[in-house]
């Protein structure tokens, strides 16, 4: 998908589209974020390819998704790379419409693509209008940088693949310790500035910029961390 041109008019830009989900088939609760997410699709049936590379291409996960979707309107398909059997990648991603990221360990995540060449794959796509998506760290790994838990405890990761500017915190509302940690890693330099985002909220970015902050429950929310401390993103 490119930008239309017809002569006489201005080229209209390509819309490049990231959803961050916080909930979902994933944990079962809030599956109203799946809807979100196939709403931000500008096709009636999309093709909604699930990438489980953070769980170890996890069979249940795989199979939970497969379940979800297959109630809803459009093409659910997924991609494995522990047991891969796509040759042509760019070929296959060409195809779809969502890319879906499961969670699990960013790190991981991260080195698979990159020997793989997904992280290349994934970005030229998502220039060319295909919606990238993602939960926890399948929602991390589109920032530069994030808070993370691939090591063990609670550490800053900082090379991200970047299409999204700063560093990202999940769960934030959830899990002991990470606003705490968020903050510390800005302070000392660690991480730069970001967001954080509640489980119980999604968001939808449109070239770059935050355009719908979406709440299944009414107190969760996306924030905008500094080292001088954290505000809520109003829209």
């Amino acid at each position: 998908m490119h930008g239309l041109f017809v002569e006489g008019w201005l080229p209209v830009e390509t819309q490049r589209t990231i959803v961050l989900l916080s909930g979902g088939f994933s944990d079962g609760e809030n599956t109203d974020q799946d809807v979100f997410l196939l709403e931000s699709s500008l096709r009636r049936k999309p093709r909604v390819c699930f990438i489980p590379t953070a769980s170890g291409d996890s069979r249940a996960y795989i199979e939970r998704f497969y379940t979800a979707f297959k109630r809803y309107s459009c093409i659910p398909t997924h991609l494995e790379l522990f047991r891969r059997t796509e040759p042509n990648l760019d070929e296959f991603i060409r195809r779809q419409d969502i890319i879906y990221v499961g969670g699990g360990n960013t790190a991981n995540l991260l080195a698979v693509w990159r020997l793989h060449g997904l992280d290349r794959v994934l970005h030229k796509a998502y220039v060319e209008g295909t919606v990238l998506s993602g939960i926890s760290a399948g929602a991390a790994c589109w920032f530069e940088s994030c808070l993370t838990d691939s090591f063990g405890g609670l550490e800053a990761l900082n090379d991200g693949l970047g299409i999204l500017p700063g560093s990202f915190c999940p769960h934030f509302n959830t899990e002991l310790g990470r606003p705490r940690s968020f903050l510390q890693t800005l302070q000392s330099g660690t991480l730069p500035p970001g967001v954080a985002l509640d489980d119980g909220a999604a968001v939808r970015y449109c070239n770059e910029v935050v355009d719908v902050v979406y709440r299944s429950v009414s107190n969760a929310g996306l924030y905008n961390q500094t080292t001088k401390g954290i505000c809520a993103v109003e829209l």
